[in-house]
């Protein structure tokens, strides 16, 4: 089944705005696999996708060229009549006889790289030497990794050439229940939980009656198609991946700080930082200090997975994968039942933080908000999961994000407040105690400000 195509209107119109142009134009189009780069290609192409938009494979250069004329010749009759012995050769001739306005899509460009590693600079060599004919060129890729060595680095055959250089990331959580038809904020949040924000994973529960279901069948079962995907993930972008997944799989199960990542592995600390960061470049990891904190205090930092699917996975399928592949999936849907509160918890912490970002609450609008923790005035430990400066500098946000607190919204709200008398940096500021929450029906107490999944949701996009 399906999905509606949903957001990226700023994505589509600046690939039609670069289709329409004068002069032959050139964009790049990357991301994470299953966030939707294919389907917004055919949606920016619209009529013209039979004839412009190719989708590459692994196979032999000589095979893919005949592949790729046969779709050209949608565009241009008997283009695919000709055998054409190079990639030079093919190129010239749709350049030359495409219609003005004819756009090539090029997806999966990674690929035709592989086994054509002269294609990026003969692709440099058509647009330098293009004239003002409008034919247009883009390319695609979910390899993060090689489309930036292939367009985006300084040493590039392609840098510097593209028009529009577009990275998709997954869609907010506003758009999930459109997506799955559903009715409730916390059925959102819950199903966000599970499958993050890749459009894909929400097409493939798109059929189950339900979120349980849809994670049995698609993600704790191994037939299923969800049961390997943190593999291929990482094999987009890395050519050896053991490593990667140790250490996602040590974040995954709460192993957090860099010194206890360092000692799991048996090794220095220093030698982690290189293959933390490019986890963090491709988005699978987010290092969080506290708010406030110098952005270099590595001892108080820690990282988390930034994907609720990758951290689901991480948490309740891969230690559990003896279990599974000998077909006990009850056991470990019980641990997934146990555990999902928690899970759930730390993904509304996040969407709660996106939240604020910019936004009004309260009557202040507020710069991206961080967690905090450390000793509070008393010396005792303290931890508060939102803490923001408004963007006049006049008001401080302190806030703990709770997915239930119907019937404790009293003691709840006390707490809060306790905490924020504690926080250290409240001195001379005027305080704003919020707590987000999942709930409904909730009794609002004086003095702290409430915000429900509705909001939070609304402005995840």
């Amino acid at each position: 089944m399906a999905l509606p195509f949903l957001d990226r209107r700023e994505e589509l119109a600046r690939l039609r705005r670069a289709f329409a142009a004068e002069t032959g134009t050139f964009a790049c189009v990357y991301g994470r696999r299953r966030t939707g780069k294919s389907r917004l290609l055919l949606e920016a192409l619209g009529a013209q996708a039979a004839g412009g938009y190719y989708c590459s494979d692994l196979r032999e250069a000589a095979i893919q060229r005949r592949a790729l004329a046969t779709v050209i010749a949608g565009q241009l009759p008997d283009f695919d009549r000709v055998e054409y012995p190079d990639w030079e050769a093919l190129l010239r001739r749709w350049q030359a006889d495409a219609p003005p306005g004819a756009v090539l899509a090029l997806d999966e460009f990674p690929f035709l790289v592989a086994t054509s590693p002269e294609l990026p600079g003969l692709l440099q060599k058509a647009l330098d030497s293009g004239g003002a004919k409008p034919v247009h060129l883009v390319v695609c890729g979910s390899s993060q990794r090689m489309m930036h060595g292939l367009v985006l680095a300084a040493d590039a055959p392609l840098y510097g050439r593209a028009r529009e250089i577009l990275r998709l990331r997954p869609l907010g959580a506003a758009w999930l229940g459109e997506a799955l038809g559903l009715s409730s904020a916390r059925q959102v949040l819950d199903a966000y939980a599970l499958w993050g924000g890749i459009p894909r994973y929400w097409e493939l529960a798109l059929p189950f009656a339900d979120t349980w279901e849809a994670m049995r069948t698609l993600v704790l079962d191994p037939l299923g198609v969800l049961y390997q995907e943190p593999d291929r993930v990482l094999a987009d972008d890395l050519r050896e991946s053991v490593q990667a997944n140790s250490l996602l799989s040590l974040v995954g199960q709460g192993c957090q700080r860099v010194s206890e990542l360092a000692a799991r592995l048996g090794k220095p600390a220093t030698a982690l930082s290189r293959p933390l960061h490019v986890l963090a470049d491709l988005g699978l990891i987010v290092r969080e200090t506290p708010w406030a904190a110098a952005e270099r205090d590595s001892k108080r930092s820690f990282y988390r997975i930034a994907d609720p699917f990758l951290a689901f996975w991480y948490r309740f399928v891969e230690p559990n994968r003896s279990l599974l592949e000998a077909r006990r999936l009850e056991p470990v849907g019980e641990t997934v039942r146990l555990g999902w509160g928690q899970h759930v918890g730390g993904v509304w912490e996040s969407l709660c933080r996106e939240a604020v970002t910019g936004n009004d609450v309260a009557g202040q609008v507020w710069a991206r908000p961080a967690r905090w923790w450390g000793p509070g005035r008393d010396r005792r430990p303290l931890e508060l999961d939102v803490v923001a400066t408004s963007l006049d500098g006049t008001a401080l946000l302190v806030g703990e994000a709770k997915v239930a607190i119907r019937g404790q919204e009293q003691a709840i709200a006390a707490r809060l407040v306790a905490k924020a008398r504690q926080f250290p940096a409240a001195a001379g500021r005027r305080l704003v105690p919020v707590i987000f929450h999942a709930d409904e029906g909730v009794t609002p107490v004086k003095g702290v400000e409430f915000v429900g999944a509705d909001a939070v949701l609304s402005r995840s996009r």
